[in-house]
């Protein structure tokens, strides 16, 4: 998702370098969108995972309703491999040359 946004907002990135933003800056623009739609995957998920729990648990041996640690050991993990998954079109958004970028059509 986030390489699509990079792909499309490749003019803005050069616009905003051009403009004197810093590729730090740009990186953390790209990593908060990143983390943005990382927590609210979550939100979601976890409220998911609270709608099922019923059928969860019937279908799991040995895993009770809403286990704490079952829900956070899964949330930190898919939260890891996200947060991964970001860093390397913030990276690529970064390292956008502006005089490229605004001379593409």
């Amino acid at each position: 998702m986030l390489s699509y946004l990079l792909a499309q907002r490749r003019r803005e990135i050069g616009i905003r370098i051009a403009l004197g933003s810093t590729r730090a800056g740009i990186f953390r623009l790209f990593l908060h969108e990143g983390i943005v739609l990382v927590s609210s995957g979550l939100v979601l998920g976890l409220a998911g995972a609270a709608a099922m729990r019923r059928a969860v648990e019937n279908q799991i041996y040995g895993i009770h309703q809403l286990d704490p640690i079952v829900l956070f050991a899964a949330g930190t993990l898919l939260a890891t491999v996200a947060l991964s998954a970001c860093l390397w079109p913030a990276r690529q958004a970064a390292k956008v040359d502006p005089i490229i970028a605004l001379s593409a059509p």
